[in-house]
């Protein structure tokens, strides 16, 4: 029997991710969405050692870190994040998490504040609440009071909460709330709203290339930040494929190093949000059609294998013949590449079946698909 060799995610990744840092001189990471626990109800955990290891993978100056979901309560959690941060000499930025059902909601915060924590992180989705809430309203106000970041769920799994987050950023001027996710359960419209309001800001704690390139074209980079939700995403991973979206709606350097980690270092250390221009808005690009069968392909297989189903397989497959291009053709080299993280993907899916790191291989295939005037790693196309 032939043995089929692991797969080191990170050596197959890198030389994805140095593509992206070749086309901006000087980028630093900070990555502003990143969980500690071990009891969320999903199964997923992360240590401070495991979150420090991926922030060091990536040459990462830090992230925003707050506890993940915890079924019977916060102080508990909330204390290991801030003993946690006190050990990494700033590494970590320490946020507090509260549920706005709770009745000391508010006093726990208030205590997590004046031992350390620099932010408040919401869940409307795990704890099932509206923006509307009397609490959460308190909760920004003392955010406001201390010019502190909160920073909210906004992706999937909830109603939309845009016209409340709107107001609140409206009525709370010194409070920086950030819609995560992209934001994408309201990205249709607030981006319009976005201008009005430069203490709303997104992260990038997403995915899908057609939220994250929405969201780099219409709101404007300075209200945008970087992030990755690990341990669901990783930062060197997510900073890969996301960044290859910023460049591909055209970006400038400057724009990207902002929301790569400039404008999360302000907000660390309390400082003025500084603007990085308007937002750059659609470009006119010719239709890549090739590109596009394939790029349909990889998101359904990509959905399909995270919720476990077999025709995840089937999908995959088309994708990997839709590569099956002329040689002649201007993209050969972007399909031949992709071609290199279908191979990548199957071969650790052979090894470690269960390891859920190995989606990044679809993602960033996706992705690729997407960006097709961002350069590909000259050894994928290779390797083809």
């Amino acid at each position: 029997m032939v043995r089929i060799p692991a797969v080191d995610l990170a050596v197959a990744l890198r030389p994805w991710l140095e593509v992206v840092l070749d086309q901006v001189p000087g980028l630093e990471l900070f990555d502003a969405h990143t969980h500690l626990g071990n009891n969320d109800p999903d199964g997923m955990s992360q240590t401070p050692e495991q979150l420090l290891a991926g922030l060091e993978l990536a040459h990462a100056r830090g992230a925003f870190v707050f506890p993940m979901h915890e079924p019977d309560g916060y102080p508990p959690a909330n204390d290991a994040v801030l003993a946690a941060a006190r050990q990494t000499n700033g590494t970590l930025i320490p946020f507090c998490r509260v549920n706005p059902h709770d009745e000391h909601a508010l006093a726990e915060a208030q205590r997590c504040l004046d031992a350390g924590a620099r932010g408040i992180k919401l869940h409307p989705r795990a704890e099932g609440f509206t923006l509307d809430h009397a609490v959460v309203r308190s909760l920004i106000a003392l955010a406001d009071e201390r010019s502190l970041p909160v920073l909210i769920h906004a992706g999937r799994g909830i109603p939309a909460l845009g016209l409340h987050a709107v107001q609140l950023a409206s009525d709370f001027p010194d409070a920086r709330l950030i819609l995560a996710h992209a934001g994408i359960c309201d990205l249709s419209w607030i981006w319009r709203a976005a201008p009005d309001h430069p203490n709303l800001l997104f992260d990038t704690a997403w995915w899908m290339p057609a939220d994250l390139q929405s969201l780099f074209a219409l709101v404007p980079p300075g209200q945008i930040v970087f992030a990755s939700d690990a341990p669901y995403g990783n930062t060197a991973g997510s900073a890969t494929f996301q960044l290859r979206s910023a460049l591909q709606v055209g970006l400038s350097p400057d724009q990207i190093r902002s929301i790569a980690s400039e404008q999360a270092l302000r907000i660390a250390a309390g400082e003025p949000l500084q603007p990085a221009g308007p937002a750059v808005g659609e470009r006119e690009r010719a239709p890549h059609v090739l590109l596009e069968r394939v790029a349909e392909f990889l998101l359904l297989g990509a959905i399909a294998t995270m919720r476990g189903v077999d025709a995840g397989a089937e999908m995959l497959a088309l994708a990997r013949l839709a590569c099956d291009v002329p040689d002649e053709i201007d993209d050969a080299p972007i399909f031949a590449a992709i071609r290199g993280l279908l191979d990548a993907y199957d071969q650790m899916t052979a090894t470690a079946p269960d390891d859920r790191r190995r989606l990044a291989f679809l993602i960033l295939a996706a992705t690729t698909a997407r960006t097709p005037e961002v350069p590909v790693p000259a050894l994928a196309s290779d390797a083809a």
